[in-house]
């Protein structure tokens, strides 16, 4: 039970799977059309039933010149100009050229979210931990329970941390609750002032996240789909 399927060594042999029941599983992915639904899918048809949204997660790791159109226009271009503002703003923290309020390095970065905003940068924090900055230290709140986000902070200094705010719509109860205390964290450090020195945000939401007090370049975007 070993195949070789786009590249990958795929090995079901320790698992309660036999050839009976692969056939069983490509009959019904051929009843359920999957072939059809999946080009669906890349071409940016509106496959989310409950939402009638694009499901184009696929876009976001799509090489530039690739073309996916929701309703007539081609995403792709804007997917790597954020890509690529992340990137540069990633560069500049690291390298020294974004600096804190009194012009200190950052040494540690706390990510703020919930769920995927959450789960998916702790992922990637853990899995690349190897190659990150031997000068950064990540963490992580996602827990509406107000001593994790003391818990986090009461490791961290105010002049040298940098506060990442993951909320599409700059709503979401868990992670505004948070974003907050660390907002009333970072005044008491830095004061008020200079607090946008020491935010960044993943939103949508310009004129919640501008009354927060996140500089407008220093907010990433993303999308319904």
């Amino acid at each position: 039970m070993v195949g070789e399927v786009a590249g990958l060594h795929v090995d079901w042999s320790r698992q309660l799977v036999t050839d009976e029941v692969i056939k069983e599983l490509h009959a019904l992915a051929a009843w359920r059309e999957l072939p059809r639904q999946v080009a669906s899918m890349m071409q940016g048809a509106r496959i989310n039933n409950t939402e009638n949204r694009s499901v184009l997660h696929t876009a976001l790791r799509a090489p530039k010149g690739e073309v996916i159109k929701v309703d007539g226009h081609d995403v792709v271009p804007g997917v790597h100009d954020v890509l690529d503002q992340m990137a540069q703003f990633a560069d500049s923290v690291r390298s020294g050229s974004i600096r804190s309020s009194s012009g200190a390095l950052f040494t540690d970065v706390v990510n703020i979210g919930i769920g995927g905003s959450d789960l998916g940068p702790a992922m990637a924090v853990e899995a690349l931990s190897a190659y990150g900055h031997e000068r950064l230290t990540f963490h992580f709140v996602s827990n509406v329970d107000p001593s994790d986000v003391h818990r986090v902070m009461s490791r961290c200094n105010p002049e040298t941390t940098l506060v990442l705010i993951a909320s599409k719509t700059f709503t979401t109860a868990e992670t505004m609750a948070n974003a907050t205390a660390a907002r009333a964290w970072l005044v008491v450090g830095v004061g008020e002032d200079a607090v946008s020195s020491h935010l960044a945000a993943m939103s949508t939401a310009i004129a919640a996240t501008a009354a927060f007090g996140v500089d407008p370049a220093r907010v990433f975007g993303f999308w319904d789909w």
